[in-house]
């Protein structure tokens, strides 16, 4: 039973076709990961293209599975490297949303074993 993330917007998007939903499911599984540790080295490089470019990337499927506090909390973090923040100013929010996509990603793992 998902308690970290909500598959409403996946099943509407898909019609209730559950290859689709599989699909979905597995490629945030995959590849939200990769691409939030380069969100994340965009961060510590204040790299504010990079943080942004990725960011852009993974927004909607953070958004499409409802993660709606993190998906909140990335666009706080687009602001931040708009305006060239210092790094030390989204240290919480980074590991905010870390907390969220790890809890997400493992319950996905026991609910689908991927």
């Amino acid at each position: 039973m998902a308690l970290n993330y909500n598959l409403s917007k996946v099943y509407a998007l898909s019609n209730d076709e559950e290859e689709y939903v599989i699909k979905i499911i597995t490629s945030f599984y995959f590849e939200v990961p990769e691409e939030w540790k380069l969100v994340k080295k965009g961060v510590q490089e204040l790299d504010y293209q990079m943080t942004n470019n990725y960011l852009q990337k993974i927004k909607p499927s953070i958004d499409l599975l409802g993660l709606d506090i993190a998906f909140e909390e990335m666009k706080q973090l687009e602001e931040w490297a708009k305006r060239n923040g210092k790094r030390k100013e989204v240290k919480e929010l980074i590991k905010s949303i870390d907390t969220q996509i790890e809890k997400a990603l493992k319950e996905i793992y026991k609910d689908f074993r991927l």
